[in-house]
């Protein structure tokens, strides 16, 4: 079920920010396939004027992982890459929640919609940051994976859901 506060206005200059890691382990949990990109891109921008979209990904030297990269800028968004940390331990982390936030207050000024493409609940203060700086907010996610706060926080929010047949691929 989707959340709409504010309409959506052709002439509104969009921002699209994609956490790659959130989508595809969602899709993967929940539909056990991948996330269609290309049709993500098209649902957040919604016909509106597109200013800038950005895709975060966590690179681990894979040669399966070069040609989803190769994938994802095909689609329109522009990649930001961060290698994968591994600690002594054998400890594994790859994060962009700063990396993401940095970049959304840092062009918030050219836009008048935000779309975050993510679950994750870390993100529900800068929605609401970006909120009281006067940009509406948007947040696209599979619900079942998504933090309530997050919806919450959020101006609208399209539940991947609801139009799942356009944003997971088939299984084989």
């Amino acid at each position: 079920m989707d959340k709409i506060t504010i309409p959506q206005r052709k002439n509104h200059r969009i921002g699209v920010f994609v956490d790659v890691q959130n989508m595809y382990h969602s899709a993967k949990n929940i539909y056990g396939s991948r996330v269609n990109f290309k049709e993500l891109l098209k649902i957040a921008t919604g016909g509106r004027e597109l200013v800038r979209a950005i895709a975060y990904v966590v690179k681990s030297d894979t040669d399966e992982e070069k040609a989803f990269f190769e994938a994802l800028e095909k689609t329109g968004l522009e990649l930001k890459i961060k290698d994968l940390q591994v600690f002594a331990g054998g400890m594994k982390k790859a994060d962009w929640d700063v990396g993401l936030a940095v970049d959304a207050i840092s062009l918030s000024r050219q836009l008048d919609t935000l779309v975050i493409v993510s679950g994750d609940g870390d993100f529900a203060p800068l929605v609401e940051y970006l909120k009281f700086c006067g940009l509406i907010v948007e947040v696209l996610g599979f619900k079942r994976s998504t933090s309530s706060k997050l919806i919450e926080a959020s101006n609208n929010f399209v539940d991947l859901d609801t139009c799942s047949d356009r944003v997971i691929f088939k299984k084989n």
